[in-house]
C-alpha cells in the first residue's frame, strides 16, 4: 500500500452493495446508493492528548465498519477508489 494514514485517520475500502432487494427485484446501477459499510485497509497510530500521550485506535485493519453517508474523502490509490476518514466518523464495528 502506498498510503499510510496519519494520526486518527482510517483508510477504508467500501464493500459492494446488494444487487437485489429482499423481494428479489434487481436494482439498476443508476438507483444504487454508495454503501456506508466498508473494511479498514490501514489506520494511523492514533490521536494525541494535550499531554502528548497517545490514544490508541479503536479499529484495526480488516475490521468491517459502518460510517455516515457523507463521511470521508475519496482518494485514488493504485487505481482503486478508497475513503480516508477520521476515526470519529465511524459509527460502529460489525462483529
Amino acid at each position: 500500500m502506498a498510503l499510510k494514514p496519519l494520526h486518527d485517520r482510517v483508510l477504508v475500502r467500501r464493500t459492494e452493495s446488494e444487487e437485489k432487494t429482499a423481494g428479489g427485484l434487481i436494482i439498476p446501477d443508476s438507483a444504487k446508493e454508495k454503501p456506508s459499510e466498508g473494511v479498514v485497509v490501514a489506520t494511523g497510530e492514533g490521536a494525541r492528548k494535550d499531554s502528548g500521550e497517545l490514544i490508541a485506535m479503536a479499529v484495526n485493519e480488516g475490521d468491517r465498519i459502518l460510517f455516515g453517508k457523507w463521511s470521508g474523502t475519496e482518494v485514488n490509490v493504485d487505481g482503486e477508489e478508497l475513503l480516508m476518514m477520521k476515526e470519529s466518523d465511524i459509527m460502529g464495528v460489525i462483529v
